[in-house]
Parts: C-alpha cells; sequence; structure tokens
C-alpha cells in the first residue's frame, strides 16, 4: 500500500500590482524575481498560480529563476473571499467592522469563493501520498494565505480576517502525517530590500 509522505506548502501574495489589473507594477516585478532567486534551492514540483495576470506573472518571474519547474493555473488559487461569517460567528467588538469591509467586496467573490475555498484545501493542504516529501509553491492573493494558514492552525472559519500578507513575501506550511499542521515560516521578506517590504500594507502597519 502507498503510504504517505510531508507535504512542504510555499505561499506568496503576488507582487505589487498595477491600479489598472494589467499585471505587475516595476516594484512588483522586481520583487518576483528576488522571491524566486531564494527559492532556487528549494526542490519545488511546481509552482501553482491563480488566473488573474497579477498572480500568472508573479508566477512566469519567479518560475525563471528556477530550473524547469512547471507553472500550473489554478483557480483554486485565484483571488476570492473564502468565507463570509454569519453576525453570530463573530466577536461583538469587531462584527461590524469586518462585515462593512466584506459588503464592500463585489459580490461574486462572495458568492463563489466558500467553493473555491473547499477547493484549495482540497488540492494545496495535507500530506502527500507517496514515500518522499514534497515541495509546492501556490503563488496567490491575500485572502487565500489568510485562509490557508487559519486552517492550518485550526482557528475558526472567520479568522482569516486580519492575516495579512506583504507582496512576494514567503510562508511555509509543513503537512507531516500524523502530526498537526506546523506554520513553519509566515511573512518573510528577507530576500526583499527595505524599499520593497510590505508593499500592500497600511502605512501604519509598515515594520
Amino acid at each position: 500500500m502507498t503510504g504517505t509522505a510531508t507535504r512542504f506548502l510555499y505561499l506568496t501574495r503576488h507582487g505589487e500590482a498595477a491600479q489598472d489589473g494589467s499585471g505587475l507594477t516595476e516594484a512588483g516585478r522586481r520583487q518576483a524575481a528576488l522571491l524566486g532567486e531564494r527559492l532556487r534551492g528549494v526542490p519545488l514540483t511546481a509552482v501553482h498560480h491563480g488566473p488573474l495576470p497579477r498572480a500568472a506573472q508573479t508566477a512566469q518571474l519567479v518560475g525563471e529563476q528556477l530550473d524547469g519547474v512547471p507553472l500550473r493555473v489554478s483557480p483554486a488559487a485565484g483571488d476570492y473571499v473564502p468565507h463570509v461569517p454569519a453576525r453570530e460567528e463573530l466577536p461583538a467588538e469587531a462584527a461590524d467592522a469586518v462585515l462593512g469591509f466584506l459588503d464592500r467586496i463585489p459580490a461574486e467573490e462572495r458568492r463563489r469563493g466558500p467553493g473555491l475555498a473547499a477547493a484549495a484545501l482540497a488540492e494545496f493542504t495535507g500530506p502527500v501520498a507517496g514515500g518522499e516529501p514534497r515541495h509546492e509553491l501556490v503563488v496567490t492573493h491575500n485572502f487565500l494565505v489568510g485562509w490557508l494558514v487559519r486552517a492550518a492552525l485550526d482557528a475558526p472559519e472567520w479568522r482569516w480576517v486580519g492575516i495579512d500578507h506583504a507582496h512576494a513575501a514567503l510562508t511555509v506550511i509543513r503537512y507531516a502525517p500524523g502530526r498537526p499542521a506546523a506554520v513553519v515560516l509566515f511573512n518573510d521578506a528577507g530576500h526583499l530590500p527595505a524599499a520593497l517590504r510590505w508593499t500592500g500594507f497600511p502605512r501604519e502597519l509598515h515594520v
């Protein structure tokens, strides 16, 4: 019978994007290239990415720094709201702010999100079949990184809100057989110079 092995899931948010949605800024392109350089020594088997231009371009630029690692587009790695909480799920003091934030997001992203979020958990998480560890990168968007980190920590479904990620920073989650998931690294931007760190965050959250 085939056994199971550890999966190492590398997560990144796409590089800084142009306001018109056409793709990356010059800073975003540099962020992606530097992330690729950091990952050169990692035995990645695939780079999964969402279908929007900012994720696809980031994946392409990361892939150019790697040695023949295939790029695979996945709707589950796209930009969507993974879970829309009911008011009673939320702490009373935070409910108005969270629900007000979600109301500003297009209805289509909220409608299709839960199904895609379930698909992301099925596609990207948990140990893998076989006897060898697997290393995979997912180039995605802020909300999905938060959703997968939340799931790894077994936090309530609404708690993806507020787990923010900088552009082209790196998070790593380990899924080992018979053990709880472990967040090994979170939002690490050590490969980026100071001027390219913390983009995607409000100014008051830059550290």
